[in-house]
């Protein structure tokens, strides 16, 4: 396996390959996500154009078979700085992480450490952040399309560092597999300090 990273437009020839993968990792519980190939080369687009954005790119051969992304908060939709805001927050102050997707093979060899590693050390390197954060929908533990088996990644996140903050939280529209319209989904923060 291969890992690449990517930063501004190098990231554009990827944009259909990462729409893909989004697409298919994210119609999982808890996302259960039914999107278009439109709206994601739009929200993808976002990372092409910051100067400041980072890909991570997990490949077998020449698939894309995982991606973890970043960038500034500042260019990520108003939705996500606005709980910082009105905190009295700088979302200037906090990269933002995206996503991590990786398709099922590929699971459970270490990509999901990895991409928050990478993640980690660009926001570092780049020396303008105090805080790294992502965003995580929140679905009720008796959610109708919950599997029995599955074990929710906050583990995980509080082993890399982070701590969940409820006190930030926003809403966030997409339609589920199972609506016929989009509607809000209650999603919070979770957070982690940067060395200085």
């Amino acid at each position: 396996m291969q890992i690449r990273l990517l930063h501004g437009a190098a990231i554009a020839p990827y944009i259909d390959d990462l729409a893909r993968l989004r697409l298919t990792v994210f119609r999982e519980f808890p996302y259960l996500y039914d999107g278009s190939p439109e709206y994601e080369a739009d929200y993808l687009a976002a990372y092409a154009r910051s100067g400041r954005s980072l890909v991570v790119l997990a490949m077998d051969e020449d698939k894309v078979v995982g991606a973890s992304t970043g960038l500034p908060l500042v260019d990520v939709a108003p939705e996500f700085q606005e709980p910082f805001v009105a905190q009295g927050r700088d979302p200037a102050s906090v990269y933002y992480f995206g996503e991590s997707v990786v398709l099922p093979p590929y699971r459970g060899q270490g990509l999901g450490v990895r991409f928050f590693i990478e993640r980690e050390s660009y926001a570092h390197k780049l020396a303008e952040f105090d805080y790294c954060a992502f965003c995580a929908v929140e679905r009720p533990g008796v959610h109708p399309r919950r599997p029995a088996d599955y074990k929710p990644l906050h583990g995980f996140w509080r082993n890399r560092g982070f701590l969940h903050d409820p006190s930030l939280r926003t809403r966030y529209a997409w339609r589920d597999l199972d609506e016929q319209e989009s509607s809000d989904k209650l999603m919070s923060f979770w957070l982690k300090e940067l060395p200085l």
